[in-house]
């Protein structure tokens, strides 16, 4: 073993969760997701967008963290998907457009104290796939967003040993 100290650019990387803790993260990305594919089939609304994948990587596996609570999980994707619909309806679906609404969508989120990091990939995915409709906020957006921080309130709440979640509301 080297007697040499370590560099403070390599320190050690977390210690690995507990094995119950990696058992929620499955079970919590396998049901959200889940629930909102088995919700859309059965209504025939869409309800799944691809930042929910990442969204459901914070709600159960780094539930402790500000960018993983209600507010900030709801808000956030509610906030830069209104911006993102709100660049493309009046600026075009142009890259610079793109950027912009993604930019706007971090400042927002900043400013609100709302920042959710999947949820600042909404604006991007809206003006690259053309998205103009505002039914877009509600569902899937609005609703599935809701439905992930209820299942993550649920399971949160099943536990042997609950854990504090939220840790805050608002």
């Amino acid at each position: 073993m080297s007697s040499q100290p370590r560099s403070r650019w390599r320190s050690a990387a977390p210690a690995r969760p507990e094995w119950r803790d990696i058992l929620l993260g499955f079970l919590g990305g396998t049901l959200g997701i889940g629930v909102l594919a088995w919700l859309a089939l059965q209504s025939s609304v869409p309800l799944l967008i691809a930042s929910f994948g990442a969204s459901c990587v914070l709600l159960f596996a780094a539930h402790n963290a500000p960018l993983a609570q209600p507010r900030n999980v709801i808000g956030g994707h509610v906030l830069t998907t209104f911006i993102g619909l709100a660049a493309i309806n009046l600026l075009g679906d142009s890259l610079w457009v793109c950027a912009l609404a993604t930019g706007l969508g971090i400042a927002a989120m900043q400013a609100l104290r709302v920042v959710h990091p999947p949820a600042g990939g909404n604006p991007l995915m809206i003006t690259l796939a053309g998205m103009h409709s505002w039914t877009f906020l509600v569902t899937p957006v609005l609703a599935g967003a809701i439905i992930l921080v209820m299942i993550a309130w649920l399971l949160h709440r099943l536990r042997r040993h609950p854990v504090r979640w939220p840790v805050y509301w608002y």
